[in-house]
């Protein structure tokens, strides 16, 4: 077996464990954590637009369970899901402890917690809508949230459900992309993910396993950060100029 199909199981094994303990600590081998491991042929992930909804208001609650807002009792409407994920130098094959990954997005009604949004949408008062959360030492994070809604974006474009995703860690350029759901039919027409290549859009959307009875729809992800942009990188993320949303 070679070291990328190594590297591979190390991390599909890491990511198994911390699904089977529902924890917010990954479980990784020391062979995925502390050596460091050629990704050969693995793309950084895709940055994509920030959009108009960044959360402009501090709020007090933004732990990883985006379903429960503290001092309410309900829970957010929509479908649950956990993302379980890692954060990883794609040159060195390297986990990255203490990342701050930031979430955000639409509650089910397709509609943010933001002034900006023109949505008329109801408004889900028991849905967190942000969430922050930090790497273990291992790279590994988990957030609980809700499958978002879909929104109108102008001109007979509707958005398909996403999450936008934005990465912090020093010594590394600031990451800002969105998550998609495998097979949802308004991927293909959504003008934003359709930037992306193939390999691309491979990265940044979630294979959803709701399998498992009487558990969570479970997603796996990673994030591959790169210490170096290129000059072609550098002109694509540009292209993302337009549209925003």
């Amino acid at each position: 077996m070679n070291q990328k199909a190594n590297t591979e199981l190390n991390r599909r094994a890491a990511l198994l464990n911390f699904g089977k303990a529902g924890a917010g600590v990954l479980v990784a081998s020391v062979a995925a954590s502390k050596v460091s491991l050629a990704l050969d042929n693995t793309l950084p992930t895709p940055a994509q637009v920030e959009g108009p909804f960044y959360p402009v208001k501090d709020q007090l609650d933004k732990d990883a369970d985006m379903t429960r807002v503290k001092g309410r009792q309900e829970y957010a409407k929509g479908d649950v899901i956990k993302v379980l994920g890692q954060v990883i130098d794609v040159d060195s094959g390297q986990v990255i402890p203490g990342a701050v990954v930031e979430f955000w997005q639409a509650c089910a009604t397709g509609r943010y917690n933001h002034p900006r949004d023109p949505n008329t949408a109801v408004l889900d008062r028991d849905f967190q809508y942000w969430a922050q959360v930090q790497t273990d030492e291992n790279g590994g994070f988990s957030i609980k949230t809700i499958v978002p809604g879909a929104y109108p974006a102008g001109n007979g474009w509707i958005r398909p459900p996403h999450i936008h995703v934005k990465v912090h860690v020093r010594g590394y350029p600031s990451l800002t992309t969105q998550l998609y759901f495998k097979d949802h039919p308004l991927n293909e027409k959504d003008l934003i993910l359709q930037k992306l290549t193939p390999a691309q859009q491979d990265l940044v959307i979630l294979k959803v396993d709701s399998a498992i009875p009487d558990q969570d729809a479970l997603a796996h992800l990673t994030i591959y950060l790169s210490k170096f942009q290129s000059h072609e990188e550098g002109a694509s993320m540009s292209s993302l100029a337009t549209p925003e949303l």
